[in-house]
């Protein structure tokens, strides 16, 4: 019987070794996957704004809220702002920090945040503003209000 187990030990032990071979072998290509492995950083948003009114007076000040809304996160994207003014006169800007200045690209802090614009003007006006990210995906946004005297 010790002969009998002896023998069969001695034809299993290199089948062990061959498929310790293997599977070490397979783990090695398998997982070396540095060179492929590919993190999305690039991700398409949306921008959403709550309705505004139509009407401003000259001095009035109307709130314009907006959520920029991402099909992914990345954490380094960064999101930015510039706008221009095609009619009228009036001052756009970030809570209470000063007025952008037309075509200047600002850094959007949040992804919710509120912008305000203020009237300068007795005439119709209106601007456009862009936001974009990093990877070059922009949105255009386009308000026009009419003067109430």
């Amino acid at each position: 019987m010790k002969e009998l187990f002896y023998k069969f030990k001695m034809i299993l032990r290199p089948i062990f070794g061959l498929l310790a071979i293997l599977i070490t072998s397979f783990s090695i290509f398998s997982c070396n996957t540095a060179d492929e492995l590919e993190i999305q950083q690039n991700f398409p948003f949306e921008v959403n704004v709550m309705p505004v009114p139509k009407e401003i007076a000259d001095g009035d000040t109307v709130e314009i809220r907006i959520s920029i809304e991402s099909t992914g996160s990345y954490k380094e994207n960064k999101y930015y702002l510039r706008y221009f003014q095609f009619d009228g006169r009036g001052t756009l800007q970030y809570y209470d920090e000063p007025p952008y200045l037309p075509n200047d690209l600002y850094l959007i802090p949040k992804k919710q945040f509120r912008l305000y614009y203020t009237s300068t003007s007795k005439i119709t006006q209106s601007f456009e503003v862009w936001i974009s990210d990093d990877f070059g995906n922009e949105k255009n946004l386009k308000f026009q209000f009419n003067n109430v005297d």
